[in-house]
């Protein structure tokens, strides 16, 4: 009987590390196959011009061009400081919703962020 017991209780353990390694395992791959979450800024234009994100996923512009660019949302919600050569600014977007920005020096420079 006691040798029964630990055998179930052996089976037991495998069972929950088995059911452990199904959940979290989904759950690295969906990191990994997260969508990017940084917009270049280059040549003019911000690329994607559309970038979809999930709720509280932190946004990076990363300007690659060779003159200053800034970030700056149409509702004020967020503004970058003059971005120079390989500068970035980040945003944490808390609240689904489509997000227009634009560069403030170059006006005509424009992108959204949706979140989901």
């Amino acid at each position: 009987m006691k040798n029964a017991l630990s055998w179930l209780a052996i089976l037991a353990g495998m069972l929950l590390i088995f059911t452990v390694a199904l959940v979290v395992r989904p759950r690295r791959l969906k990191a990994a196959n997260s969508p990017p979450t940084q917009v270049k800024i280059d040549n003019f234009t911000f690329g994607p011009d559309t970038l979809t994100v999930p709720t509280n996923r932190t946004v990076t512009w990363v300007n690659q061009d060779d003159i200053p660019h800034t970030v700056a949302s149409n509702d004020g919600l967020f503004r970058s400081k003059a971005l120079d050569t390989e500068q970035s600014y980040s945003f944490t977007f808390t609240k689904p919703g489509t997000y227009a920005y634009y560069c403030t020096i170059h006006p005509k420079m424009v992108g959204k962020v949706v979140v989901q």
